[in-house]
């Protein structure tokens, strides 16, 4: 069991960090076509909007959480004053309520992708099953509250912080703080350690390419005309003569046009 807990909390991690930086740089190097959402709004609209409002907010509410809680240094939080116990509070009420929206949104989107027929046969095995992990994720994420409830004092926390942050640093024997948390929490890391070994390879890298320069970039307004630009006439298509009376199709002029006659025999 010792083993087992080094492998996957000493040494995975590490794994799990080396293939998302060099898997994400490698495929936006080779493979920029396919770095993209792959968005099916065309296909079918409904559900779509709101399953995805709940489902981005609540991701982007819970990856902050975990990002500030997890990495920032210990000392900080206690150079500010901020005690472990209200952190751990805030971290259950906020992680709770963002992990509902997520949880939320995300069986919307699931059900659209699997039970719309159109849907279901542009959608590839990746586009499904990393929304099912994803849903397995939150859901041991929200199966975490409980258990938290019973360590108000901030103690588990302390562990996770500890952790995360020692993997950062390279610390040794960093697994160690995380070998008597629940089984619960261990399962909860792994699948996320497991979700950025995969990110790569999924729909999923687009979150690191969020167009978030347009929101200070100018609008401009693309205007087409009809009218022969004067610089362009010269390079106008030559008019060649018609009947009398007839008006060509290529020419701008302030008479209406007369429509020609019927030819007589003879003529």
């Amino acid at each position: 069991m010792q083993l087992l807990n080094q492998i996957l909390f000493g040494v995975y991690p590490y794994i799990a960090l080396a293939v998302l930086v060099l898997g994400s740089v490698i495929r936006f190097d080779r493979e920029q076509y396919t770095w993209r959402s792959g968005s099916s709004q065309l296909l079918r609209r409904k559900q779509l909007v709101l399953g995805s409002i709940l489902f981005h907010v609540g991701v982007l509410v819970i990856f902050g959480g975990h990002f500030v809680g997890l990495l920032t240094p210990i000392w900080v939080f206690d150079a500010l004053g901020v005690p472990h116990g209200a952190k751990q509070v805030l971290a259950i009420v906020a992680g709770g309520a963002a992990g509902i929206l997520c949880l939320a949104g995300g069986l919307l989107l699931l059900h659209r992708r699997l039970f719309d027929p159109r849907i279901r046969h542009n959608s590839s095995f990746g586009d499904t099953a990393i929304l099912i992990i994803l849903m397995v994720q939150l859901s041991l994420g929200l199966a975490t509250i409980p258990l938290s409830l019973g360590h108000l004092d901030g103690g588990e926390m302390l562990k996770f912080m500890s952790w995360a942050q020692g993997v950062f640093t390279f610390q040794p024997n960093v697994a160690d703080h995380v070998a008597d948390v629940h089984p619960i929490f261990k399962a909860h890391l792994v699948l996320g350690m497991t979700i950025l070994l995969v990110f790569p390879f999924t729909r999923l890298v687009h979150m690191l390419s969020a167009p978030v320069w347009y929101l200070n970039r100018r609008g401009w307004q693309l205007v087409r005309t009809r009218r022969l630009l004067p610089h362009r006439r010269d390079n106008a298509a030559p008019i060649y003569p018609t009947r009398p009376g007839v008006q060509p199709a290529t020419t701008r002029s302030t008479t209406p046009a007369v429509r020609p006659s019927p030819l007589k025999a003879g003529e």
